[in-house]
Formats: C-alpha cells, sequence, structure tokens
C-alpha cells in the first residue's frame, strides 16, 4: 500500500444490527448515509453540556467486510473511555465493539483502492486501512495549520472545547438537520441563537512558545496558543481582542480579513 502509516490511531470493529443507528442517535455527524454505501463520516461525541469528549472517523469499508460492520477510527489519549461510554450507551441495542487489528495509511498522492479521501478538508488526502504504509515523510501539522484543523489532545481538549468554536461545521464534522444526540441542543442553540465570540483561528506568529501559553493583547488576556509551523499557528482567540498580541516572547498577527 502507498502513503505513511498514522501510527497515532486505534482502530475498533463495530458490529450488531444496531451498529448504525446506535451510533446515529450518540454523535454530531449524520451517519445514516453509510448505511446506504462505503463511505468515511468525521464525528464528535459530547457531553450533554454540548462540551467536546472526543472525535473520530466512522467508516464503512468497500467490500463485502462493510456489510458486516463499521471502523471506529480514533486517537489513543480518549479511545479507551470512548469505548467505555460507548459500551455504557449500548444497553440493549445489538452492538459490540472489539479492537481491529489493521494500520491507517494516509496520503496526498494518488489514493489506493478502497481509500477514502479524508472529509474535513481536501488538503488532508486520503486515509486507507488495511496493512501498513511507509514512515512519517509528510508534515501534517503544517497543513493543519494552515487550514485551521484542530488536533485531538491539542486544540480539541476534552470537557472544555465546543464543537462550533473549533470549526467542526466547516471541516463537516457536525450535521444540523440528523435530528437528536447527545449535546445536539446546545450545539444547535450556538449555531441559531448567538454569535461566536471566540474560536480557532490560524495567525501569523514572529518567534515561537509552548503550547499552551496564554496569549494577551494590550495586557488582557486574549486566548490560548497551540500548534505552529512554519510562521504561522492555531490559535484559541476571543475575536474582540485581535490586536497586537503576544505569547510569551513571540508576536502574534491576525489574517488580514479578521
Amino acid at each position: 500500500m502507498t502513503g505513511e502509516t498514522d501510527s497515532g490511531r486505534s482502530l475498533f470493529q463495530i458490529t450488531g444490527t444496531d451498529r448504525i443507528s446506535f451510533l446515529q442517535g450518540l454523535v454530531s455527524n449524520d451517519l445514516l448515509p453509510l448505511a446506504r454505501a462505503p463511505g468515511i463520516r468525521w464525528a464528535a461525541l459530547l457531553t450533554p453540556q454540548g462540551k467536546y469528549l472526543a472525535d473520530f472517523f466512522v467508516v464503512r469499508p468497500e467490500g463485502a467486510a462493510g456489510e458486516d460492520h463499521l471502523i471506529l477510527d480514533i486517537a489513543p489519549p480518549p479511545a479507551e473511555a470512548t469505548v467505555r461510554r460507548l459500551t455504557i450507551y449500548r444497553l440493549r441495542a445489538d452492538v459490540q465493539i472489539t479492537p481491529l487489528p489493521l494500520s491507517v495509511t494516509r496520503g496526498l498522492e494518488a489514493p489506493p483502492l478502497g481509500a477514502f479521501a479524508d472529509p474535513r478538508h481536501p488538503a488532508l488526502g486520503w486515509r486507507a486501512y488495511g496493512a501498513a504504509g511507509g514512515p512519517p515523510v509528510i508534515d501534517w501539522n503544517a497543513i493543519r495549520v494552515a487550514h485551521c484543523i484542530p488536533e485531538s489532545g491539542i486544540e480539541l481538549i476534552p470537557n472544555e472545547t465546543y464543537l462550533l468554536e473549533a470549526g467542526f461545521e466547516r471541516l463537516h464534522g457536525v450535521d444540523f438537520r440528523k435530528g437528536c444526540y447527545v449535546g445536539q441542543e446546545v450545539t444547535a442553540r450556538m449555531k441559531h441563537k448567538t454569535e461566536l465570540r471566540k474560536g480557532l483561528i490560524t495567525v501569523a506568529i514572529d518567534g515561537a512558545a509552548p503550547i499552551g501559553t496564554p496569549i494577551l493583547s494590550e495586557g488582557r488576556e486574549a486566548g490560548t496558543l497551540f500548534t505552529q509551523s512554519q510562521g504561522h499557528a492555531i490559535a484559541y482567540l476571543r475575536f474582540d481582542r485581535m490586536g497586537a498580541m503576544e505569547a510569551g516572547e513571540a508576536r502574534l498577527f491576525p489574517p488580514p480579513a479578521v
């Protein structure tokens, strides 16, 4: 298989006749298209208060295998807690969740047979599930920063992050027509009844500072600095304080259009 192995992922197999309807009632995105055809969806599991717990890909593979199971593709830090939470929600649903001994491969070149385009952004290329690929060669952080794509455990913080502030709508990770799911009411209210005053944004940076460094604007707290690459960074900011900003010894500059 072409591409490189994404070693920072855990895979689980989800089987049972209720697998899609079970997840549909829990996660932020619409999974019903996976009942009709192979595909990949990016979604999040939230608290009842609408705060982020974990994000993951839900995949229906090509071929006969996709007719009886889904793949849950998730970062390791929240994986165990997420599977445990899903198991609690399962109740009497016909759903089984077990570890899947496959590798995740990703790349930017022509995709191999059975690969899926990363649903978040075209710049992220494709993902495939099977044999391991080659060693890391692509600067994925540079791509994430350029397109303001958050990462679990860095910009996406359990029990703190709100999906809309993290860009999930722009990145196709939330559906406002699918109906109820855990945390849906708060997410819908933020969409329809409030104006976002804070959120993730890509800024220019002169210098560097550790992830998590507070950002100050005219001496007032304005946000937090996260991933940095090639003179830019992802920052969580108050939109009304994006003037002359600093994070430690680094200086920050918002994009001209903001």
